[in-house]
């Protein structure tokens, strides 16, 4: 399911994501902290991967490059920068320093992904579609899977007693659902505004959980 060209950017963000959590911490940890990051990584992929099989569609992940304004407004174009900010690198480090004062605390959003469909897309399947272009709904839809998987684990962590483990899907969840750029929060908007604040109203409790709770 992940091919050649994804490789290079998914280690590249379980390692960055890694290092930014391991910073100001015991390196004992660190082993841990890189299990869990794997998994959460693998987990929000998998989840978006699946989601796109089922809407014969193939979803390729990479880098988070920013390229323009953060937030987008209705269909106008970006305003492009003359270089792309390699902020799925940056963010992650940036945001361990900054939020320090907060715990344990990082930007995991790191990853985004593009879809394209199957060459036999066009032939109507399960009364979802009877068209070959990927829709606002379609990419939403994608997005959502891998943010509510992560949701779903971080309960399943907090319950079997993995707090770290459920920390960093909390995180990942959180971060990503921010609606900026290409990060799947501003595709899950865009596609259908109910799911957003849906997802968007049990991160806030997950999130309140891991405050006083985990």
């Amino acid at each position: 399911m992940i091919n050649k060209r994804e490789l290079a950017p998914i280690v590249a963000s379980i390692l960055i994501i890694t290092a930014a959590l391991s910073l100001f911490r015991n390196m004992s940890i660190v082993p841990i902290i890189f299990i869990s990051v794997f998994a959460v990584v693998v987990i929000n992929i998998l989840a978006k991967k699946l989601m796109g099989f089922y809407l014969d569609s193939e979803v390729e992940m990479k880098l988070w490059n920013l390229e323009g304004a953060f937030i987008r407004f209705k269909s106008k174009p970006y305003k492009k920068f003359k270089r792309p900010l390699m902020a799925g690198i940056i963010f992650p480090l940036i945001s361990r320093i900054i939020l320090y004062p907060l715990g344990n605390v990082v930007w995991t959003a790191s990853l985004v992904f593009d879809v394209k469909p199957r060459a036999y897309r066009a032939a109507k399947r399960h009364g979802l579609y009877s068209y070959s272009e990927i829709t606002e709904d379609h990419m939403g839809f994608i997005a959502a899977a891998g943010v509510a998987a992560n949701l779903l684990f971080a309960i399943i962590g907090y319950l079997i007693g993995v707090p770290e483990f459920s920390r960093i899907n909390i995180y990942m969840a959180f971060f990503n659902m921010i609606p900026i750029s290409d990060l799947d929060g501003n595709k899950i908007l865009f596609g259908n505004k109910t799911l957003w604040s849906l997802l968007a109203s049990l991160i806030i409790i997950a999130v309140g959980y891991n405050i006083f709770l985990v």
